[in-house]
């Protein structure tokens, strides 16, 4: 019953972030994107934690995901690179996450290979817009690529339930796009359209991660 709730909740929360960003009002913006942020962290707090060292390293990720949601939604470069920072640690904070119940051995998979593909590609296609941004986007791609690749293991890591596996994998997915589309809106071209379909990626990612918690053992 309480996830149902959440879940109603947020999914209010998000039409109301869409209809502030379409009209570009920051504060619209930070109100609604605030409180839908601490959902997924308030999910993942009152699922099981059958796993607490994942649990311990996702919540960490979700918290500062919040933050790096907190930094975005106010304008300027500062506040832009805040975001990115927290995000990237937020990551990082997920592939520690996976890696406790994989091992290294996911990264010598070909799903590795694809992913890993699929990150340089999209990284080429940014780099001729991002001036000096160039190294820090480049890191973020590294740890996104990282985290997606870490998340896919969990789908042959024996010993994990299947049905949280491919939870925190399409979540882990979700995610990963979500980043090429926020990246498309700021170095490529600036459209509503990129946060219409980025924004919801995002948070059905999140939320999924934040189940997973309960779900993989």
């Amino acid at each position: 019953m309480t996830n149902l709730l959440i879940l109603i909740l947020a999914a209010i929360l998000l039409i109301g972030l869409l209809i502030f960003e379409k009209m570009e009002k920051t504060g619209g913006v930070l109100q609604t994107k605030t409180p839908l942020s601490l959902l997924f962290v308030l999910t993942a707090l009152v699922q099981p934690h059958p796993s607490p060292e994942y649990f311990q390293f996702i919540i960490l990720g979700l918290i500062l995901c919040l933050a790096g949601d907190v930094f975005l939604a106010l304008p300027g470069e500062k506040t832009f690179l805040l975001g990115l920072i927290s995000f990237l640690f937020g990551h990082v904070a997920y592939v520690l996450g996976f890696v406790s119940l994989t091992g290294l051995d996911p990264f010598r998979a070909l799903e590795s290979l694809i992913v890993l593909a699929l990150s340089l590609w999209v990284y080429l296609r940014l780099r001729p817009y991002l001036g000096p941004m160039k190294g820090p986007v480049a890191v973020y791609v590294f740890v996104i690529t990282a985290m997606l690749s870490a998340a896919l293991g969990l789908l042959s890591t024996p010993g994990l339930n299947l049905t949280g596996a491919i939870t925190a994998a399409v979540g882990a997915a979700c995610f990963y796009l979500s980043d090429v589309l926020v990246a498309r809106d700021r170095f490529i071209r600036k459209r509503f359209s990129n946060r219409l379909l980025g924004l919801p990626l995002y948070y059905v990612g999140q939320f999924l991660l934040a189940f997973s918690v309960g779900l993989l053992k």
